[in-house]
């Protein structure tokens, strides 16, 4: 019900209802009905603006007091095929003018938005002044290719100034993705050093994974030889890590993509610069841009401008959406 009627464009949205010449009101009681007359401007205007469907009904309720000042509250709630949905609305208390807008909660800071909290990192400690959290997928080209360009750029750059973690969002769309997620946060648990060089790898080496056949058994057991074998080399207590690796609980990987998902990620990769989110092809140059203006937020001095580049700069990735 509630994509058909269409959102207004602006965050504050107001037209005349009114021709030259209508008569002012007086403000209005604590809740009163609107008038025949009102009542048919408000719908007619509604319906022209939002386009909504002619087997739609629309019930415009009476005004009540609002927090804007010089405006009165109204309900508008649209019906059809036994389903109904609600939507408040601003009148003028002249009766002239209808209005809608949105407000945002700004008493947090963004970079709260999304935690780094309880993930292996890269980059400076957790105090940094930037938090880099990137919605990563093992088996996604773009991820890889990211990977491979973005962070080694911003790490020197940046060095102890910024803190980079990745949260898991693998794509229905790549099979042994899921697997990847897991084997890895498997030998996260014990070593954040394993966990990003079983990242580095296995990003370095998507395309070998399952062979020439793309077998998908294959790839799976690749993926949990390489995390028993980085196990090996860190130390790691070798029959926990084997216990989860048998396991495969995906209980972890699926809170961070429906973490992802209330965030409003869709695609891979995605970042989250102190919480202000990235995707797409980008220059190298706006994302330094970020993250000079989040240091400054921060009253923290950017590094000085990188030389100019002798050929062109690294580049975030187009996004891997579903389906692709």
């Amino acid at each position: 019900m509630s994509t058909v009627v269409k959102p207004f464009r602006t965050l504050v949205f107001a037209l005349t209802l009114a021709a030259l010449g209508c008569h002012a009101q007086t403000p209005a009681a604590t809740s009163a009905k609107l008038s025949p007359e009102m009542t048919r401007r408000v719908e007619v205007l509604i319906r022209s603006k939002s386009s909504v469907p002619p087997n739609y009904d629309i019930q415009i309720g009476p005004r009540t007091k609002s927090d804007v000042p010089g405006f009165d509250s109204i309900s508008v709630t649209f019906s059809a095929d036994g389903k109904t949905t609600s939507t408040d609305f601003l009148l003028s208390t002249d009766g002239k003018t209808l209005a809608q807008f949105r407000k945002f909660d700004i008493s947090k800071d963004p970079k709260l938005l999304v935690s780094g909290e309880g993930r292996p990192a890269r980059g400076g400690p957790a105090t940094a002044p930037v938090l880099i959290v990137g919605f990563d997928d093992l088996e996604c080209p773009y991820c890889a290719k990211m990977h491979e360009q973005l962070f080694p750029a911003l790490t020197e750059r940046y060095k102890d100034q910024i803190h980079i973690v990745y949260r898991d969002f693998p794509l229905d769309q790549h099979p042994w993705a899921m697997r990847a997620a897991v084997d890895t946060n498997c030998v996260g648990a014990q070593s954040p050093t394993g966990y990003w060089n079983l990242v580095d790898h296995i990003h370095a080496h998507a395309g070998e994974l399952g062979g020439d056949d793309k077998s998908l058994a294959k790839a799976n057991d690749t993926l949990d030889t390489l995390a028993r074998d980085e196990g090996k080399r860190q130390n790691l207590n070798a029959e926990t890590l084997n216990a989860c690796i048998v396991k495969q609980d995906d209980t972890a990987i699926k809170a961070s993509m429906k973490l992802g998902e209330s965030l409003g990620v869709d695609s891979t990769p995605a970042l989250f610069i102190n919480g202000e989110k990235l995707e797409g092809a980008l220059p190298l140059e706006y994302v330094y841009r970020m993250i000079d203006n989040a240091l400054i937020a921060s009253g923290q001095t950017p590094p000085p401008p990188p030389p100019a580049p002798t050929q062109s700069a690294p580049q975030t990735t187009p996004a891997n959406k579903p389906g692709n």
